[in-house]
């Protein structure tokens, strides 16, 4: 099926396609492609587990490693992404996993066991900002970028164009 598009170009209809290493929907479910940023960011996590889990370098600099080797790796193509709550807390935990990994755990006072960090605490030792500001201030860096390549470009014009047409009968999805 085919549908008109912009500057009256005729579009083909899919249900999904992979472009530039990113898989987009029609109904725009990132679920599938966080899952496989996940799996792509254990995977490069485990190849510097060794640094990760190293008395020798400093907690700083073990965070710089993640933030310029992992994270770039789970956030390729956020900025296209629209998440929900679910979502969210799903790239929060990844993000404190490795961030265990890096601060280990802490011995208790009292007990004199170790215990694991809660998540307080990984906030408070981890003076980077969390994943999900940093999906959100990409997502607004490419927006500006949008909005500053005029009106003749097409990307610009599906940022601020208004859809045309009837929306379907029933309550809208709650996804944007």
């Amino acid at each position: 099926m085919d549908g008109k598009g912009v500057d009256n170009s005729v579009f083909e209809r899919v249900e999904e396609f992979k472009c530039l290493r990113t898989t987009l929907t029609n109904q725009n479910f990132i679920q599938e492609e966080i899952q496989s940023k996940f799996k792509s960011g254990n995977v490069c996590c485990r190849s510097v587990q060794n640094i990760l889990s190293s008395s020798l370098l400093s907690k700083n600099l073990k965070i710089k490693i993640c933030r310029t080797i992992i994270l770039p790796v789970v956030l390729y193509g956020c900025e296209t992404w629209s998440l929900t709550l679910w979502e969210e807390r799903r790239l929060r935990v990844f993000e404190n996993r490795v961030l265990r990994r890096i601060f280990w755990g802490r011995r208790d006072k009292v007990t004199r066991e170790w215990r694991k960090l809660q998540n307080e605490e990984l906030n408070e030792l981890n003076c980077s900002p969390n994943i999900v500001r940093v999906i959100k201030s990409r997502r607004m860096g490419w927006a500006v970028h949008v909005a500053r390549m005029g009106e003749g470009r097409v990307v610009y014009t599906v940022l601020v164009g208004k859809p045309e047409g009837k929306r379907p009968l029933g309550r809208p999805r709650r996804r944007w």
